[in-house]
């Protein structure tokens, strides 16, 4: 028999599991990008602008933002430390 699930832990088990294959995306997708740029570069003989930093800084300030959503912004204890402060004040 299966133990019932928490939900909040449930929900915080699917918002990780969420960012570590947005992070797995990125990181292929990226390295892609980079090394399609490098082959072109070495082709080439010569340098060249390297244009795949646009796409990873973009994707990464998309990456950073779900990251803080995930592990460093906790909604419940954000409502808890406001609610202290409202009950301090009265």
């Amino acid at each position: 028999m299966e133990t019932p699930r928490d939900p909040q832990l449930w929900k915080m088990a699917k918002k990780r599991a969420a960012f570590k294959t947005h992070l797995l995306i990125y990181l292929l997708v990226n390295t892609g990008l980079w090394t399609l740029w490098a082959v072109g570069v070495y082709m080439r003989g010569q340098s060249s602008y390297p244009w795949p930093i646009w796409s990873s800084l973009g994707w990464g300030i998309g990456l950073v933002s779900h990251y803080l959503s995930t592990y460093a912004l906790n909604e419940k204890e954000m409502i808890e430390r406001e609610y202290q402060k409202l009950l301090n004040k009265q």
